[in-house]
């Protein structure tokens, strides 16, 4: 295969600027570390203290707290890795990551960016153009054009009609949980198409839109993939998120309970031929919504995913040395007859919010009391002392388990989570702890509207 400009520019290097803060920074150095790479650690002045700066080969400050003046700054990250003398950067997951542009400017840099080519994250950030190559590479997807909703309302309620109610609008440059408005009926629709227009051009700087058929009771399944630049590529199972709140994660499990391998086999193997076709390097994500037995492609996540760590436990692979030795140009090291899949594994985000109202909780961790022991595994940069920043996502671990069977995982889950205590803070450890007593969620009988009504039905109680 022969390499584009930008794929030459993956390259050998010994210094990584990780581009990010929590948690993710601290994975990162572990698995540069385990490589023998030195790290460069950034911060804003809110994280001039964090615990992952002092651990890291080098630490620069490259701005006030505000994300937009930090960790969003590119000039700035593209300055300090000059600086430091690194040769890559790793975007870990949220901030710059799936920023094209960005990627543009590391490659045209001399850098490394570790993740896929810059023209890769544009075509399948845009929702558009990725459901178009997913369809080329015979991946199934939801029904709906693969073109932009046009302006004419006449023709628009044509396609709404040929696709049938009820159908969900999106926005084409859109993610997150953010741009995408339900439309249960014909009456509504061109509301629903002109607020989600005006919610698209401004969160996202585009107003265009596509129309997909809404489906009612799925699940949010995933599919992780590998890929380096020699034309290899395979895939690491499947998980299970359809445990959301808001359209945000909040409980993630692999293997995703009762889907036989007849199904997802050729559905895995069909990302892995997309991922060919477009020629994708390193990690990514296929996220699903899988209804009666039956797959749709929604969207390709184009960086590291904060669920990786359960598919590393269930599959064997460090999901993280694996991104980066194949932004070194390495060959993978794998083929998909090597890749097995054992247990069960779960994984709960902590959050500093309020367990009830959800609202997020800033502070000083006065006391923190971690589980240990077989399948535990707990991803965090906080400490006894730790002041958790107003300033950005709230979250502050991740508890992953893992045993051979789905019951024992959810066993240890929920012995995992009474030994984990914080105090100082609020946090979301009460709710994670009455949903791992929920029978519905023990039975595998939820989807991705699950959890809202169990919230719903909490709140009246």
């Amino acid at each position: 295969m022969l390499e584009t400009p930008e794929q030459s520019a993956a390259g050998r290097f010994d210094t990584i600027l990780i581009a990010n803060r929590g948690e993710i920074a601290v994975r990162i150095q572990r698995a540069c570390r385990e490589l023998g790479l030195k790290t460069v650690a950034i911060c804003s002045e809110a994280d001039r203290e964090a615990p992952y700066g002092s651990t890291a080969d080098s630490l620069l400050c490259i701005g006030p707290s505000s994300a937009a003046k930090s960790y969003l700054n590119q000039d700035a990250i593209l300055l300090a890795a000059r600086l430091a003398g690194a040769g890559a950067i790793h975007p870990g997951y949220g901030f710059l990551s799936e920023n094209a542009a960005f990627a543009s400017a590391a490659e045209k840099a001399g850098l490394t960016f570790i993740g896929p080519t810059s023209s890769s994250i544009a075509t399948m950030g845009d929702k558009i153009s990725a459901k178009r190559a997913m369809m080329a590479a015979g991946v199934p997807c939801v029904p709906g054009p693969d073109t932009a909703l046009p302006d004419d309302p006449a023709t628009i309620e044509r396609i709404a009609l040929e696709i049938g109610y009820p159908v969900i609008i999106k926005a084409a440059g859109g993610g997150g949980g953010r741009g995408m408005r339900v439309v249960p009926k014909a009456d509504v629709l061109h509301e629903a198409i002109a607020l989600t227009r005006e919610e698209a051009r401004k969160a996202f700087g585009s107003p265009s839109l596509y129309m997909e058929k809404f489906l009612e009771h799925p699940r949010h399944i995933e599919i992780q993939v590998i890929c380096d630049d020699h034309g290899n590529a395979v895939w690491l199972g499947h998980r299970d998120c359809s445990m959301q709140r808001r359209h945000q994660k909040v409980v993630e499990e692999a293997p995703a309970a009762g889907i036989v391998p007849d199904i997802i086999q050729p559905v895995g193997m069909a990302c892995v031929q997309a991922c060919l076709q477009i020629g994708y390097r390193g990690v990514g994500t296929f996220e699903f919504l899988y209804e009666d037995g039956a797959f749709y492609f929604i969207e390709m996540n184009t960086r590291l995913q904060v669920e990786h760590p359960v598919t590393e436990m269930t599959s064997g692979v460090d999901i993280v040395q694996a991104q980066i030795k194949a932004a070194q140009g390495h060959v993978l090291d794998l083929n998909q007859g090597d890749v097995t899949c054992e247990g069960h594994s779960f994984e709960c985000r902590i959050n500093a919010e309020d367990p009830d109202s959800f609202l997020p909780s800033a502070g000083v961790v006065t006391h923190l009391a971690l589980p240990t022991g077989p399948g535990i595994r707990v991803d965090t940069h906080i400490h006894a002392g730790y002041k958790v920043s107003p300033y950005y996502d709230s979250l502050i671990a991740k508890l992953i388990v893992h045993a051979p069977t789905r019951a024992e995982a959810m066993a240890r889950m929920r012995e995992a989570l009474a030994g984990t205590e914080v105090e100082g803070i609020s946090t979301n450890i009460p709710f994670l702890r009455a949903l791992f007593e929920d029978g519905a969620f023990a039975q595998g009988e939820t989807d991705i509207h699950y959890l809202e009504q169990w919230l719903k039905l909490r709140r009246a109680a």
